[in-house]
């Protein structure tokens, strides 16, 4: 049975342009938010089914086009002469009780925020058995806020988790392009499932979260017949170690 969490995504989108741009996340080298960092580590623990973003648009028209392209719906807030940051984080607010009482599916919330106005949000949520994640800037993010999230992601780790695969990679660059191309994206899979502390991870669910980040992924792309022989030819590099399941005859897999 599969244990694939719904995850509905609300992005308090001043909340966190502004802890990146405004100079208290220069220590991690970025300017400006990559809303990618954040889908793919969300895509490693299921599928994001709702992307809604909130914030006065005419102040970050640099971001609409990228929210776009990654299929999030935009909810502007003009400013006028109410304090627009305050009636967006109404509506966010009103939006996801909605969501958490009409879409009994939807079982994550993921609040990509670090005020501290939503914690009575986070307990309500907790409270009707919702799983939530919590995504911020580390300097900017209430700590009240994250103790009140079943798990607070920063988005400088994202960045270092980033900057390792890419680091990774590179130390690849004997392989074949195709191999270690292949090969980086079932490392990046499995480094996922060990940060969600499975302690068993089956070479269906590195096959799965893979295909979550990547609709498209097949390992006949890259001349493996199946997913199995990507795998072996992993562990013949060195890069893996497999077990075979007696039962199930699938494989069980570890990084070296």
């Amino acid at each position: 049975m599969s244990d694939e969490r719904n995850i509905a995504l609300f992005m308090d989108f001043e909340n966190i342009a502004r802890g990146i741009e405004g100079g208290k996340a220069t220590r991690t080298g970025e300017g400006k938010l990559d809303v990618q960092l954040i889908l793919d580590r969300l895509l490693e623990k299921g599928n994001v089914v709702v992307k809604k973003a909130y914030c006065d648009w005419t102040r970050y028209k640099a971001y609409k086009q990228p929210l776009h392209d990654a299929a999030f719906e935009l909810i502007d807030i003009p400013k006028k002469r109410v304090n627009a940051k305050n009636s967006a984080d109404i509506r966010m607010v009103v939006d996801i009780m909605d969501l958490a009482f009409t879409k009994a599916h939807v079982d994550t919330f993921c609040l990509v925020t670090g005020d501290s106005d939503f914690s009575p949000l986070v307990s309500k949520l907790r409270e009707n058995n919702r799983h939530v994640i919590g995504i911020g800037v580390q300097a900017t993010v209430s700590a009240h806020l994250a103790d009140n999230c079943d798990e607070f992601i920063y988005y400088e780790n994202l960045i270092k988790d980033r900057d390792i695969r890419r680091s990774r990679g590179a130390k690849a660059h004997k392989l074949d392009t195709q191999d270690a191309a292949a090969f980086g994206l079932v490392g990046d899979a499995i480094a996922a499932l060990q940060r969600d502390g499975r302690d068993l991870i089956w070479a269906s669910m590195v096959k799965q979260t893979i295909k979550r980040k990547h609709p498209q992924f097949s390992e006949t792309s890259y001349d493996f017949q199946t997913f199995s022989e990507l795998l072996e030819e992993m562990e013949k590099s060195g890069l893996v170690t497999l077990e075979r399941d007696k039962r199930s005859g699938g494989y069980l897999v570890e990084t070296v």
